[in-house]
């Protein structure tokens, strides 16, 4: 240890620690007076030496030390700043954090390993899927995985969701968000623990399980990669990897306080995109948007955010818009609430040409889509804070039984609206996202701010994709029916105008008369004709004609249908209310229209029509009938046909 000295070189390096040839560069704002670097050996407790930074080495607020000569192979480090020990807030891995949810090790600081291992990226760069092309899948690193039914080997750790690609692959999505995977403190001690001598620095028995905390933004979770050696920072890339080859992206969340700087802020984005390949970020707190938005070295990473209202995106969309809107406008429609058919207009066809819309219908922070059908109200009581704590604004429906019930009507309402939520997300023209479990019916038991709940209420189990396969089974249809039909996912927001100069607008709206729209406000209905000819399949040839009619009332209503072109004839692909086809009938299999004029959409029910051209056999003209078929039936009187299209099909009750 004694061989290290401080080199002379006044070159300038990135904060954090950076290898240099024969030695390793420090750079810290660590500490206002004075700033001392501690060295560890691996395991160790005992500093084995303390170097100072040194005055003149100072440039503006950076500590700066080259240290030359010696042997770093199994040390660590960490700074003492005006006399406290601290992490490094630059460091990009940690020792001491590699035991979940560890009191012992919580309230011992954490430690930067000076060991940087190769690795081979084979190539692999970030994918850079168009926003109009990605269905995102939102998952927690460690509940995806934990709980025994997961069938992992790993539980809870960046290698079990390597197993799940093929999972992940099989159901469609495009990309994976990962809540926070850095090293956040998740033990939680009081507020003003370690600031006032009066507040006991005691854990609070509680789990900051979902990581929007302080910790070391630039490193992946020691207690997220598994085996006994933790190599977090080795399996995380692993993992990037991995889903690269399998065409799947990768987003990761970072979460910051606003009390960092700017540039710390735009350092970690960096260092997630530039070490690590990862394809987006999304910025979760406050962070300086215009700064990362505006970043050339970003222009062509996927950022989202809350709203990137003021900000040059670039010339490549990249940016995304992450807010409740959709969810909120979505679930009022769905419980039939009032004035929700221009709102609905607005978020079916909103895809703005500067930043992408991402929508979703259930999140972290709330209910899950499950417990949207089945609680009116949050059940929060586990988190301890006597029910203060989540939203009260959850526009649920219970469907007519609060929590888990055995009545066969409420489960049927409950798959059925479960069915519309699904269908309004992954037919709106923004880019879906998918809350992890939700395809298999996840439940939290009501409580819709799990933040704390490290157990089976947020762990997913695994067990319901077999229970609930049918949920699965329509999310990965609706998934592939999304894909085949660029209608439903255009580069650009609809223009309603028939710019095509084809006979028809690329999107429109009407009421239960076609082409009359009406926007009441006791309105509850809602039909929307999609014309093929302004979507390109990757073949080149066009789209097919789509009328989707949503009738959210809890009374069914006839929708006449609009006019197809002379070769095409209506089939039905989706209707939510036949239960016993799972809502849904595969390509090839759509269920013909037999009146080609109207509809009856049952209660609270989507219906998607599809309009296909004719076989062959069907366009040829029938043979002249006979002298005596062709007499007209009296007035008064009713062939068996027009008596039978003249009267609304029965409809099962909901």
């Amino acid at each position: 240890m004694g061989d290290f000295y401080i080199s002379e070189n006044r070159k300038w390096y990135p904060l954090g620690a950076t290898r240099v040839r024969g030695g390793c560069h420090f750079a810290t704002t660590a500490g206002k007076k004075s700033c001392v670097l501690v060295l560890y050996r691996a395991g160790k407790t005992a500093p084995v030496q303390k170097i100072s930074f040194r005055e003149e080495d100072k440039t503006g607020d950076v500590w700066n030390m080259t240290l030359m000569g010696g042997d770093f192979q199994g040390l660590e480090y960490a700074y003492e700043a005006d006399g406290e020990l601290q992490a490094d807030s630059y460091g990009t891995s940690f020792c001491g954090r590699e035991k979940w949810g560890s009191l012992t090790q919580a309230k011992k600081p954490m430690r930067t390993p000076l060991d940087q291992e190769e690795f081979n990226w084979e190539g692999d760069r970030p994918l850079e899927t168009p926003y109009e092309d990605t269905v995102i899948y939102r998952l927690h690193v460690r509940g995806f995985t934990r709980h025994s039914s997961s069938g992992t080997e790993e539980h809870g750790t960046f290698s079990a969701i390597r197993e799940k690609i093929p999972y992940l692959k099989e159901l469609g999505i495009t990309a994976v968000e990962l809540l926070p995977p850095v090293e956040f403190e998740e033990v939680m001690m009081p507020e003003g623990a370690g600031k006032h001598p009066y507040v006991k620095e005691e854990p609070t028995g509680k789990i900051n399980y979902w990581g929007y905390t302080k910790g070391g933004v630039f490193a992946p979770k020691a207690s997220y990669s598994s085996g006994k050696e933790k190599h977090p920072v080795r399996e995380f890339k692993e993992l990037v990897k991995d889903l690269h080859k399998a065409g799947l992206e990768i987003i990761v969340e970072l979460y910051f306080t606003g009390e960092e700087s700017p540039v710390f802020a735009l350092d970690a984005v960096r260092s997630w995109v530039e070490r690590y390949h990862v394809d987006g970020v999304h910025l979760v707190g406050s962070a300086p948007l215009k700064l990362i938005g505006e970043d050339p070295f970003l222009s062509r990473t996927k950022l989202i955010a809350l709203s990137w209202d003021g900000v040059d995106g670039g010339r490549v969309r990249h940016l995304g818009e992450y807010n409740d809107g959709f969810l909120e406008d979505g679930r009022r429609l769905l419980k039939g609430d009032e004035g929700q058919i221009n709102q609905l207009v607005f978020r079916l066809k909103r895809n703005p040409k500067e930043c992408a819309a991402v929508n979703y219908i259930a999140s972290t922070n709330g209910f899950t889509l499950m417990d949207m059908v089945s609680y009116d109200r949050k059940h929060n009581e586990d988190n301890g804070e006597n029910g203060r704590d989540g939203t009260d604004s959850n526009y649920s429906w219970n469907c007519g039984v609060e929590g888990p019930t055995r009545k066969k009507k409420v489960l049927e309402m409950r798959k059925k609206q479960i069915r519309n939520a699904l269908t309004l997300v992954f037919l709106s023209q923004g880019t879906p996202l998918l809350l992890a479990g939700d395809e298999f019916g996840n439940s939290q038991g009501g409580n819709n701010n799990a933040y704390c709940q490290d157990n089976e209420t947020s762990w997913l189990n695994w067990n319901q994709l077999k229970t609930n396969s049918d949920i699965h089974d329509f999310v990965k249809f609706l998934i592939g029916f999304r894909k085949a039909h660029p209608m439903f996912h255009m580069s650009g927001e609809p223009k309603v105008m028939d710019y095509k100069v084809c006979g028809y607008p690329d999107v429109s709206f009407h009421g239960v008369k076609a082409w009359y729209p009406e926007f009441e406000n006791f309105r509850r209905q809602l039909g929307v004709l999609y014309c093929g000819e302004y979507g390109a399949k990757p073949d080149g040839s066009a789209d097919d004609f789509f009328y989707v009619a949503f009738n959210m009332h809890w009374e069914p209503h006839e929708f006449a249908l609009p006019h197809l072109p002379k070769d095409r004839k209506w089939y039905a692909a989706v209707n939510t209310d036949d239960g016993a086809a799972n809502g849904f009938y595969p390509e090839g299999e759509e269920k013909p229209v037999k009146d080609q004029k109207r509809f009856m959409v049952p209660p609270r029910s989507v219906v998607v029509l599809i309009g296909k051209k004719m076989p062959a056999e069907e366009k040829k003209t029938p043979a002249p009938a006979k002298k005596s078929e062709e007499k007209k039936a009296p007035a008064s009187a009713k062939t068996p046909e027009a008596e039978k299209s003249s009267s609304p099909e029965k409809m099962p009750k909901a």
